[in-house]
């Protein structure tokens, strides 16, 4: 029986899908391991979000950070070129998709709102923002490195449809969104 551990990164360094090896504190490593710990965090949202066609929709989600995380995890070199394994223009249009369909049944907001509400929603503003920290991450590794076009904009768009997700279960819920003002006292 195959053990759970390897011993290969007990020096500080991991392996690539396309075969280098860099160390784990690299900016590739903290990209796909923030997509990591967002697919981790979808996972548990997931157990409390009991709407069907939301709770789908995230599981498709999760199967997409996979691609996300691999494609992440290649490094192109001209010797090695890319592995198919690719996050789509036709990925990112399907959130886009989402996102257009439930935000119609949402007021627009002339403010911010405090990420709270139902216990899935508050889960889902935190998922929201470790999408955007694993965005922040993408584009800090395509400032030194190629990569694929379509990862920063996939992510981009999987914040705000986390966002609108959390926005619909509250709405659908009878929970009322709190507003964000200036205090003047």
């Amino acid at each position: 029986m195959p053990r759970m551990y390897t011993r290969t990164g007990d020096k500080g360094e991991t392996g690539l899908f396309s075969g280098e090896r860099v160390p784990k504190n690299s900016i590739r490593v903290e990209a796909y391991g923030t997509v990591d710990e967002l697919s981790s965090w979808i996972g548990y949202v997931r157990t409390l979000v009991q709407d069907e066609h939301i709770g789908k929709v995230l599981e498709g989600v999760q199967r997409d950070l996979f691609l996300v995380s691999a494609d992440l995890a290649t490094q192109a070199t001209e010797e090695k070129p890319k592995k198919a394994v690719r996050v789509t223009e036709e990925m990112v249009k399907n959130l886009e998709e989402e996102i257009d369909r439930l935000d119609a049944e949402l007021p627009q907001l002339p403010t911010f709102i405090f990420p709270i509400g139902t216990q899935a929603a508050a889960a889902l503003h935190i998922v929201r923002t470790v999408a955007r920290r694993a965005e922040r991450r993408t584009v800090a590794l395509a400032k030194q490195e190629d990569l694929n076009q379509q990862l920063v904009p996939y992510l981009n768009r999987l914040s705000s449809l986390l966002y609108v997700f959390a926005r619909v279960i509250n709405k659908r819920s009878g929970v009322d969104e709190t507003k964000w003002s200036l205090r003047t006292d």
